[in-house]
């Protein structure tokens, strides 16, 4: 499985000739899109920055949309979401997805203001292999709250999302301390196989910006 990082929230998730898309960014956005073929896309909240399904489709094939909760199975994965609030760019909803992918389990919280989950997303939360956390505050979580909620779901890797040019420039740096960590050098791609996430508890990756 291949993960890449497309700015923002926007996550490109690759496995042959599968691709995931999650929350890319819209042609409305006022920080550049980036279009993208995709057989899925997950939209967790509807803001411009993230709500981006129009630039996931690919010539004459559509993505397999999803921006909502509930449970969906889409080429063998298998998607569930659960409602949640954000406050990006004032109150929203916003919808926590867990995700089965090549036979791992992938957490994706979207632009979570609330660091307390709700009562169904929490039950879900087993046996976390990757978790996406926002990290950027300016309506979603900030280093602090985000670190907390990320190490208490227990998961084996912890990517940071949504912070540089949204929210606060030095939310990286605020997270990895918070980690224990005073560097973190970015990968340009998280290339990964179940087996290598064995004996790994919390660990951040970074990932560079596509």
């Amino acid at each position: 499985m291949i993960v890449s990082y497309q700015g923002v929230e926007s996550v490109k998730i690759s496995q042959g000739d599968l691709t995931l898309a999650i929350n890319p960014i819209s042609k409305n956005s006022k920080l550049g899109s980036r279009k993208f073929g995709a057989d899925i896309t997950l939209i967790t909240t509807n803001h411009p920055d993230l709500n981006g399904e129009d630039q996931t489709s690919r010539g004459d094939k559509e993505s397999f949309v999803i921006k909502g909760p509930g449970e969906y199975e889409v080429s063998g994965v298998t998607v569930k979401g659960f409602l949640s609030e954000s406050n990006l760019g004032g109150k929203k909803l916003n919808t926590i997805y867990t995700v089965l992918f090549e036979g791992m389990n992938l957490a994706y919280l979207g632009a979570l203001s609330n660091p307390t989950l709700p009562t169904l997303a929490q039950e879900s939360m087993e046996d976390i292999d990757i978790l996406f956390v926002p990290i950027g505050d300016e309506g979603t979580l900030d280093p602090e709250s985000a670190y907390k909620l990320a190490v208490s779901l227990e998961p084996k890797v912890i990517i940071p999302i949504h912070y540089g040019a949204v929210g606060k420039k030095d939310a990286l740096n605020q997270f990895l301390k918070e980690g224990g960590e005073d560097k973190n050098s970015p990968l340009d791609k998280l290339v990964v196989k179940k087996r290598d996430l064995e004996g790994k508890e919390g660990e951040i990756v970074v990932l560079k910006e596509e």
